[in-house]
């Protein structure tokens, strides 16, 4: 949720979580640019930091791609 409220961004879907010594790191999908038809989105990956509390700490795009275009091509 706070991902969504600092960007502004719709959430698609958690990538990623792995345990780390101070809390989370959590990869989120959102869209970046919603086009008609659905399949032409853009959508961006987002690293955040999570600390055990499960506060955030960051949060940073790690990467931006078109839907359907898998993990092999960058936009």
């Amino acid at each position: 949720r706070e991902i969504a409220a600092l960007t502004a961004k719709q959430p698609e879907g958690v990538t990623e979580v792995e345990r780390t010594e101070d809390g989370w790191t959590v990869g989120i999908e959102l869209i970046e640019d919603q086009r008609i038809p659905s399949s032409s989105d853009i959508l961006a990956t987002y690293e955040t930091t999570i600390d055990a509390d499960g506060e955030l700490l960051s949060y940073r795009r790690v990467r931006r791609y078109a839907r359907g275009r898998g993990d092999t091509e960058e936009l």
